[in-house]
């Protein structure tokens, strides 16, 4: 019998070894999923029993009536004392749970939010946010919960102080309850990571919430929070809103401390990150606004301005001259989006406001160049470190092209170029970076800053009105499309701030139209970003609304006009038509025909809780089950 050389037995015991060690490793991460997941599901049932608690000892308080009051109204409630904070925060303890049990969309309780409520009752009406139940995105600090970003790694490493954001809150009175989920490494507008899963829209189960707010924007969009905060990079504020129907703001980059608050990307300057506000409506992000503008924030963070909120620039009435485009000549916008801006365009117009169309140029390339090209400016060294043992297929293509070295990226961005043009420009702007070119990248941002601010100068512009991507895409598409962040990322290269309105619907006729969708390049991004677009009537689609830096007051303006002339126009009209309700919830459920949707809704109902039931009778969906059994679907 012949024996193995030495060297070979040393070999193959050195990879069994490894492969043991990697099975071990691997054993972990999932140890520390599961355990993750049971302190949601422990925080969930923390949730279910507080509110029990509250209802048996109260069974009289009507909590839908205190989920309709607007933010500031809700706000003078509490400060006059004619609606106590405990039955406003298990008010929306309870429907945050709701929402959750749907759609996925809280990660964690903050039980010491019902100790707050206890002191606040206890010290008095302190700060303009008195009793207000806030919701905090999972990557903004809060003090003994973990910031993951959607990574393993990240779990069991609980902050040791509140971001300066929380900490501001919490001295205007706010009470933060819960944290929301995010996409692994925040560098995406879909909402999944390995740890919580998938978080879905509250509007349609089918579709993503977005991201990476999209935690926030799918609990603000189903009603259970009044307040939340997020963060944008790319749009990861405006598409969770955008995509389920809610306001948000995105500030100049410094207008609100980003100290306590983790970046996907920590250290690159070419994109610039923002933390703002979400709410319902314009009114509630102004009120949010107010708040943390104070001297409180100025002082935990001297790199902030010491600039109040402006109540002079916010509540002038003077007519506004309004630049606008209805595409950025990149992505081609649905039809639903060109029509949001044109319809807005005509009610600014009539209303007495001057629009001054303004032409885009060289999108593609700050998209490539500065978004791409400055998020990866060390060749992705930095992203294959977080990702390491962690790879989510929505960011597949970034992985593999941060894995090749220079010279393989330089020859697929050249072979490419002739065939697809857009994937010869991702790989070339993933090539690693020296420090002079890096410098020269920061110039030339600088440098087509100045130049877009003069063009608006030129133009004597208050304010810019711009399409939003849009409506919704299904589960998975943000992945397969991350070339279609172009109209939000423009604004982060620019650092100006940038807000969204909700305006329209998707319509049957925009739905028709698509069917002749191209895009500008004709390309597998345009192909697929048409079928994105698709079976969305009844979806909401937004606009942007754009300010020079540091004018955040007067976006807010320009957001609080456009939504009263919307609701003006809308005042008589029912917000959901019945086909668009019937479409929806046929395609959230998959099936087809009033019967087959109304047993598959009977059924979601009774794969939820006791409690979870309770509150759905109180919500939109079972006030439209209701109609459903009137006109027979039941």
């Amino acid at each position: 019998m012949r024996v193995p050389p030495p060297a070979l037995l040393c070999c193959s015991a050195a990879s069994l070894l490894l492969l043991l060690l990697r099975w071990r490793w691997r054993r972990g991460l999932w140890k520390k999923v599961k355990e993750a997941r049971q302190r949601q599901e422990r925080s969930l049932v923390q949730m279910e029993m507080a509110v029990r608690r509250f209802r048996e000892q109260h069974p009289s308080v009507n909590m839908v009536s205190i989920l309709s009051l607007p933010l500031p109204e809700l706000s003078r409630k509490l400060q006059d004392g004619s609606l106590p904070l405990e039955h406003v925060f298990y008010a929306y303890v309870g429907k945050a749970l709701q929402i959750a049990t749907e759609t996925n969309c809280i990660t964690e309780y903050l039980q010491e939010s019902e100790t707050q409520l206890r002191k606040a009752k206890q010290t008095g009406k302190l700060g303009l946010l008195y009793g207000v139940p806030v919701s905090i995105k999972d990557s903004i600090d809060c003090e003994g919960h973990d910031s993951t970003l959607g990574f393993i790694k990240n779990l069991n490493k609980p902050a040791a102080e509140d971001s300066v954001v929380v900490q501001v809150l919490r001295r205007q009175g706010a009470i933060p309850f819960v944290k929301t989920n995010v996409p692994v490494s925040l560098i995406s507008y879909d909402c999944k990571n390995l740890i919580f899963g998938q978080t879905f829209n509250p509007l349609l189960y089918t579709r993503t919430p977005g991201g990476s707010s999209g935690g926030e924007g799918a609990l603000i969009g189903g009603g259970g929070s009044i307040l939340g905060f997020g963060t944008d990079v790319g749009g990861s504020l405006r598409f969770p809103a955008a995509f389920c129907g809610i306001c948000t703001l995105k500030p100049t980059g410094n207008r609100l401390s980003k100290k306590g608050i983790t970046c996907g990307v920590v250290g690159q300057k070419a994109v610039v990150t923002a933390v703002g506000p979400m709410a319902k409506d314009v009114e509630s992000l102004a009120l949010c606004m107010r708040a943390l503008l104070c001297e409180d924030m100025f002082n935990l963070d001297s790199t902030v301005p010491p600039l109040p909120f402006n109540e002079e620039v916010y509540s002038s009435t003077q007519p506004l001259r309004i630049g606008y485009y209805e595409t950025d000549f990149f992505t081609m916008p649905s039809p639903a989006m060109r029509r949001a801006v044109r319809e807005t365009k005509q009610l600014l117009e009539d209303a007495g406001h001057t629009l001054v169309p303004f032409e885009l140029t060289n999108v593609d390339y700050v998209v490539f160049n500065f978004c791409f090209r400055g998020i990866f400016a060390d060749g992705g060294t930095s992203f294959l470190k977080k990702f390491k043992g962690e790879l989510d297929k929505s960011v597949r293509l970034f992985f593999w092209l941060a894995k090749s070295p220079n010279w393989l990226k330089t020859v697929l961005s050249w072979i490419a170029k002739p065939f697809v043009p857009r994937f010869s420009n991702i790989a070339r702007s993933m090539t690693a970076n020296t420090v002079d070119e890096v410098w020269s990248l920061h110039h030339e941002i600088e440098e087509f800053c100045r130049q877009f601010i003069a063009q608006w100068k030129k133009l004597n512009l208050d304010v810019m009105l711009c399409p939003m991507l849009g409506p919704a895409f299904g589960i998975g598409y943000p992945g397969k499309l991350s070339v279609a962040v172009s109209y939000t990322a423009l604004y982060n290269a620019l650092d100006f701030p940038a807000g969204v309105v909700p305006v329209t619907m998707v319509t049957d006729e925009d739905e028709e139209e698509l069917k002749g969708y191209q895009g500008y390049f004709r390309d597998w991004w345009d192909r697929t970003l048409a079928k994105a677009f698709r079976g969305s009537v009844g979806l909401p689609v937004a606009v942007q609304c754009v300010a020079l830096p540091w004018q955040e007051e007067l976006c807010l303006r320009f957001m609080k006009e456009v939504e009263t002339l919307v609701l003006k126009k809308n005042r008589t009209r029912v917000p959901l038509h019945e086909d668009a309700v019937m479409a929806g919830l046929a395609a959230g459920f998959g099936v087809q025909g009033e019967s087959e949707v109304s047993s598959a809704v009977v059924e979601h109902f009774q794969s939820l809780s006791e409690y979870s039931i309770f509150l759905l009778s109180e919500s939109l969906l079972f006030q439209v089950c209701v109609c459903l059994w009137v006109w027979g679907g039941f």
